[in-house]
């Protein structure tokens, strides 16, 4: 029995439930500027999974990495959806932003 199709499903839908948490996060935390980081960082991982030997380990981080990529370019529209006021503003990091205009 192969069960690497049910755990890259599991994988699969734990990293688009974390994805959507981690975006609204860091956006609210840090701000979407930090899209190029994410970006850099799920390019890593995607790298990284073409050269694991073990078919499992490889498909789990290609799909992790395709989620954070997927994040990086979330994070401006996750901006865009704060700003419309769907979400809440970071008043900390807004007062930031103000004083620094």
């Amino acid at each position: 029995m192969n069960l690497t199709g049910l755990w890259t499903a599991l994988v699969l839908l734990l990293a688009i439930g974390a994805g959507h948490v981690w975006v609204v996060r860091l956006e609210y935390h840090l701000g979407a500027r930090i899209w190029r980081i994410v970006f850099a960082l799920g390019l890593a991982l995607t790298a990284l999974s073409l050269f694991v030997p073990s078919f499992a380990l490889s498909v789990i981080l290609g799909v992790v990495a395709g989620s954070i990529l997927w994040g990086a370019g979330e994070l401006p529209e996750q901006e865009e959806r704060v700003h419309r006021g769907l979400y809440p503003a970071n008043p900390k990091r807004a007062r930031r932003q103000e004083s620094g205009r």
